[in-house]
């Protein structure tokens, strides 16, 4: 038991170099620390990204730290996603897709009472690469600009849930978010030999800490009724690196010449309190179906890393999440379909980013997410462990005012295995 327990520890740090790599294809992610990922597994992504009312002995649960008091099994999980993303602004129309691994964590039963979980998760992803073309009355191009990210931050998590009493449920996490960010902006007009670089290097870190409650009660005997709140308390996320100004060669390969600037930037991300409640019925191993709403204040940007992005604002953000499963019959022996669990939910996002792509500080236009899900829970062979496949498509802002829509489809597989790493030894 103790060699796996080491086995997992070191397979979760050795995989933080696995997160380093380009996860995110879309341009919303050129703002603040990039893209805020969806902190959930492929199951409640599945879902629609419900979770925060659901109890589950066999499944991770992200969206509650209370969930942990739930497990019965230790249970270990990762997964990997594929993003494909379509991006057009009303004239143009271009295509990206990126695979990376998207989370890696266990859960462990302690007594009949706790459960304690740790893991890695990726927090926020940075990965654009937009290019601004002028012309002239002519259709000549005179002035090109190159506007490249990449890198983001990362979560390990560790997660305490205890059960106070029959039916309540709470929790408690800690996390440490870390990474790195490269942003730059190359300028070029056609009468230069020369052209402009912008460059930032931003390392980011900071902690949070989450809470979590959760409550399940009969309606009858055979109707579940499950209650759940979950708290990202307040937070600041603190950026340190530099920014240079350079001019470069472009004849060829790009060739640094004359350092105009080279200095220190520093920069904090704040968040508000953001809190979600979740409702749901069911029955056990069989069905549910839920609702969970988030909201949380507008977030705040200061420093001089952040100085450069005066064509953004900050709204409050809000979602509602609909969805759930079906198990026609979890313990079937005969019929292997009828152990399979078939999810599906839909997303409502306002994700709070205002932009102003037009540059007059009076067109700010909010940028919002619509996604439908659906997937599968395949059993691997009499085990209780599983493979989960996910599948989400949707869309993502629009072109009014300059900015540009992003309709998305993301595959995801994960796989939530299960062990008993404390039966006791039994004498017959």
């Amino acid at each position: 038991m103790i060699k796996k327990i080491i086995v997992v520890v070191i397979t979760l740090f050795v995989s933080v170099s696995s997160f380093a790599q380009k996860n995110n294809t879309s341009a919303y992610s050129f703002f603040g620390i990039g893209d805020k990922n969806n902190i959930n597994t492929v199951e409640q992504l599945s879902m629609g990204g419900i979770g925060v009312a659901l109890t589950d002995v066999y499944h991770l649960n992200f969206s509650n730290p209370a969930s942990a008091a739930s497990l019965s099994f230790t249970t270990y999980s990762l997964a990997i996603e594929n993003i494909n993303t379509s991006v057009q602004d009303g004239n143009d129309k271009q295509s990206a897709a990126t695979t990376y691994l998207s989370y890696l964590a266990l859960g462990v039963p302690i007594g009949e009472k706790a459960g304690l979980s740790f893991g890695l998760l990726p927090n926020s992803s940075v990965g654009y690469s937009l290019v601004s073309n002028i012309f002239d009355t002519e259709d000549v191009l005179t002035e090109a600009t190159l506007y490249e990210g990449e890198g983001g931050t990362n979560k390990v998590f560790l997660n305490f849930g205890y059960k106070l009493f029959k039916g309540l449920s709470v929790g408690l996490q800690g996390n440490y978010i870390f990474g790195k960010i490269e942003n730059s902006i190359v300028n070029q007009t056609a009468d230069d030999i020369l052209a402009t670089k912008y460059e930032t290097v931003s390392n980011v870190k900071g902690f949070s800490a989450n809470l979590g409650f959760q409550y399940e009660t009969k309606l009858t005997s055979k109707l579940d009724l499950n209650l759940g709140a979950s708290f990202d308390l307040s937070n600041t996320i603190e950026t340190k690196g530099n920014e240079y100004l350079y001019s470069v060669s472009l004849s060829s390969f790009e060739s640094p010449r004359d350092t105009i600037l080279k200095a220190n930037s520093v920069g904090e991300l704040k968040s508000p309190l953001k809190t979600t409640l979740g409702v749901g019925i069911g029955q056990k191993n069989k069905w549910f179906a839920g609702i969970d709403y988030s909201f949380q204040n507008a977030l705040e940007l200061e420093g001089s890393v952040f100085n450069s992005y005066s064509k953004i604002a900050y709204d409050n953000y809000s979602k509602i999440a609909v969805g759930g499963f079906y198990t026609p019959k979890y313990n079937s022996i005969s019929n292997y379909w009828e152990r399979v669990t078939y999810r599906a939910g839909l997303k409502f996002e306002k994700t709070g980013l205002l932009v102003d792509a037009i540059g007059n500080g009076a067109n700010f236009t909010a940028v919002d997410d619509f996604g439908i899900s659906f997937g599968v829970g395949l059993p691997l062979t009499q085990q209780l462990s599983n493979m989960n496949l996910g599948f989400e498509f949707g869309k993502r802002g629009k072109t009014n005012n300059g900015l540009v829509e992003e309709n998305y489809y993301n595959f995801r597989l994960s796989f939530s295995l299960n062990d008993k790493w404390f039966k006791k030894v039994e004498i017959f």
